[in-house]
């Protein structure tokens, strides 16, 4: 407790009406000690208060939870509707942790929300297999538990 607390306090110690709390810390404070948490947990935090739910939507917070390929990405969510509107870096990371199809459907991918890794999932009708391509030897079939 330095100088800082000292200042708010009275002569006698009293808080002269007016406490202290998490609401009081700068917006700025608490968006650097978000960066280093997972996009869980600084969801968690932003139901705090104002300061908290402001740094948790800041883009530099959001920025280093994205991969660095995340606009190639989004090249590949984005259909023409949202192309015109501007998504923040949250929403972007949002979009991209919901499975996303492409490649005609065959294929699809994700970010875990954890620790922002790229998952993938390919159709067993995206799959070439080299050296085999005679048709007799392969037949495709579709279960209830297929996802595609």
């Amino acid at each position: 407790m330095g100088a800082g607390v000292s200042s708010i306090m009275g002569p006698e110690g009293d808080g002269g009406g007016h406490e202290t709390g998490l609401g009081d810390l700068p917006e700025s404070c608490v968006a650097a000690v978000l960066l280093h948490l997972d996009p869980p947990e600084i969801c968690r935090l932003a139901r705090l208060g104002r300061a908290f739910r402001g740094a948790a939507s800041a883009d530099f917070v959001w920025e280093t939870k994205l991969p660095r390929n995340y606009r190639c990405l989004m090249g590949l969510v984005e259909n023409e509707k949202s192309k015109k509107r501007h998504l923040s870096k949250k929403e972007i990371f949002a979009r991209l942790c919901r499975p996303n199809p492409f490649d005609g459907g065959t294929k699809e991918f994700w970010l875990e929300k954890r620790r922002g890794g790229l998952c993938m999932s390919i159709s067993s009708k995206a799959l070439l297999i080299t050296g085999i391509d005679d048709r007799r030897y392969w037949n495709y079939i579709p279960t209830e538990e297929s996802r595609y």
